[in-house]
Parts: structure tokens; C-alpha cells; sequence
């Protein structure tokens, strides 16, 4: 089994800074990719960032130059700059274990971000 749990989130303001973490633990291997994705009141779960076991990260466009994904064996960060209101959602963590032909995904219990003036 895989546990995955977020930390992080909170209210900034508009322009302001959170980081994200997320901790994966149990039957897990590093080597998996690990990303971050979030879901705003009435819309459908996006994705915000991934990055594999390697370090190859990938970014929505509306994130890109603002927000940084990192990793640390099975800790994965968000590093979010100049945030703005439409930011506001609850991030989930995913752990996506490869199978032979699909992936079995992990996902944590999201944390809220909510930027605000």
C-alpha cells in the first residue's frame, strides 16, 4: 500500500508564496512519477506539475515561470510565486506506480490553497 499526505496550503495573497509538500511512504520506489494537481470549486481536476524519478518536470501553461516542482526521493514539492486568485483550489498529490499497460495512482486528501486579499 501507498500513503500519500499533503501539507502546505493556507491563504496568501495575490503576488504571494506558498510551498506545497506532499510525503509518499510505504511499498513505493522513487523512481516513480509524482505530481500535483488541483481541483476549483465546479471544475474538473487539472494538472499543475509533474515530475518523474529522473527529474523531468512538466507544467500547465497557466502555472509555467510562477510555480516549481521538485523532488526528494518520495517528497515532491510546489513551489508557488506570484500567486494569483484563480489559483485558489484544493491541491492533490499523485503517486502513479507503472503497470505493464496503464498506471495504479495514489492520491492524497488535498489541501486548500486560497488566495485572497
Amino acid at each position: 500500500q501507498v500513503q500519500v499526505v499533503e501539507s502546505g496550503g493556507g491563504l496568501a495573497q495575490p503576488g504571494g508564496s506558498l510551498r506545497l509538500s506532499c510525503v509518499a511512504s510505504g511499498t513505493i520506489d522513487s523512481s516513480w512519477p509524482m505530481g500535483w494537481y488541483r481541483q476549483a470549486p465546479g471544475d474538473q481536476r487539472e494538472l499543475v506539475a509533474t515530475i518523474t524519478g529522473g527529474g523531468s518536470t512538466n507544467y500547465a501553461d497557466s502555472v509555467k515561470g510562477r510555480f516549481t516542482i521538485s523532488r526528494d526521493k518520495n517528497t515532491v514539492y510546489l513551489q508557488m510565486n506570484r500567486l494569483k486568485p484563480e489559483d485558489t483550489a484544493v491541491y492533490y498529490c499523485k503517486v502513479s506506480r507503472p503497470r505493464v499497460f496503464s498506471t495504479q495512482d495514489y492520491w492524497g486528501q488535498g489541501t486548500q490553497v486560497t488566495v485572497s486579499s
